[in-house]
Formats: C-alpha cells, sequence, structure tokens
C-alpha cells in the first residue's frame, strides 16, 4: 500500500499526471472548436443554399432583350426552341448553340426545333467543341471574338444560369452579358414530387461555390 502511494506521489511530483490531465483539456477543447467550425460551416452552406434556391426559382427573362448576339446552352430543346425564337424576333444578330454533340449537325437541329431553314443557313452557329460549362464559356468567348460582340443574351435554364455566367464572365471580361433563363418549376410542390430536383440543385450550388472560389482552391470541374 505504501508502495502504491509512493508510486502516486512521485509520479504527481514528476508533472506526469498534471501532464496527461492538460492533454485531456486540450484535446476537449479542440473537439469542441472542430464541432464548432463544422456546424457553422453546415450553417453558412445551408444558408448559402436557401438564397442560391431562392434566386433561381424566382428568376425572371427580361421581357424584351436586344443584344449583338445569343448564345444557348445545350442540356435541352427547350432552351434551343427559346433562343431560336429571339433569334427570329431580331433579339441579336447571330446565335451560337453550344456543346452540340458532334454526331448533331445543325440540319437536325432544325428539324427538330421546327425552325426556318434560311434562319438557320444565315444566322446560327453550331458549336461542336464544348463538354461541359467550362467548355461552354470557351467556346462561347472565341465566337464573341470572331464575331467582335460587346453583347450577348445567354439561355440556359434557370437552376444552371449562376454557374454559366460565373463561368462566361471569368472567362470574357469585356462583354455584357445578359441572361434569359429558361424555367424549370422549382416550386416546393413540385420537388416534392421529384426528389431528383433538389439533387440537382445541391450539386449546382456546389458547383457554382467551385466555379467562383477556383482562383483560390485551384480546384476545376
Amino acid at each position: 500500500m505504501m508502495t502504491g502511494d509512493a508510486s502516486l506521489g512521485e509520479d504527481v511530483n514528476n508533472g506526469v499526471i498534471p501532464r496527461q490531465r492538460l492533454a485531456v483539456r486540450v484535446a476537449h477543447h479542440i473537439l469542441r472548436l472542430f464541432g464548432f467550425l463544422l456546424l457553422t460551416a453546415i450553417a453558412l452552406f445551408a444558408g448559402g443554399f436557401l438564397v442560391f434556391y431562392q434566386h433561381v426559382a424566382t428568376i425572371q427573362p427580361p421581357a424584351d432583350p436586344e443584344a449583338d448576339g445569343i448564345v444557348v446552352l445545350t442540356g435541352g430543346y427547350q432552351r434551343i426552341d427559346q433562343a431560336v425564337e429571339l433569334l427570329a424576333k431580331g433579339a441579336g444578330k447571330r446565335l451560337l448553340i453550344s456543346g452540340v454533340n458532334p454526331a448533331t449537325t445543325g440540319n437536325h437541329i432544325r428539324l427538330l426545333t421546327r425552325s426556318p431553314g434560311d434562319l438557320f443557313d444565315c444566322c446560327v452557329d453550331i458549336g461542336h467543341d464544348a463538354l461541359d460549362t467550362t467548355g461552354n464559356a470557351t467556346e462561347t468567348a472565341r465566337w464573341i471574338r470572331e464575331n467582335a460582340f460587346k453583347s450577348v443574351i445567354l439561355v440556359t435554364n434557370n437552376y444552371h444560369m449562376p454557374r454559366s455566367l460565373a463561368e462566361l464572365e471569368r472567362t470574357d471580361h469585356g462583354t455584357r452579358f445578359i441572361a434569359y433563363p429558361v424555367a424549370t418549376d422549382l416550386s416546393f410542390a413540385e420537388m416534392t414530387r421529384n426528389p431528383l430536383l433538389i439533387r440537382t440543385l445541391a450539386a449546382e450550388y456546389v458547383k457554382f461555390l467551385l466555379v467562383v472560389s477556383r482562383d483560390w482552391t485551384g480546384i476545376s470541374i
């Protein structure tokens, strides 16, 4: 018994137990700090997502847009239909359909959209190079330079608009881009019926954050 007490007293004198208690306290504070930072990050992400959702769910196209050119990012013929309609109304001089599958011809798109042949022949350019939104921005910037345009109407889905604009404005600083969102129903009732919409929105939000932070994160998508 005396030996055990002596050993304990010796450990205390040598500072072993105080050091162990200090380590436990430090670890406890670190875990609390990590938990606080994690909760803060989750709250910021959720708050930002709600702002993003509110923006894309309510954004409206301008009534009578006018620009030098029009660009539509592929991803659905509803987008292309809207862009061709803008071209036919004289909203822009030329239309670029960016990101078209190499196997798809301009005539194929014209037939599917039931567009006038003379309109496609004179004023529609087909871009086959882009594979993603970053590629769309590069392809569009090159087309803008070739045509010496100063303003361009951008046509894409509402949920895709923030990232598309961020990519274009990052690639081409001298052009004025006019957002013309194609409506996708993002109401609460629709998302309840179609949970895939929530996943699509969340993915777009994350990609948008990566685009706007790319210069200091070095992450590309």
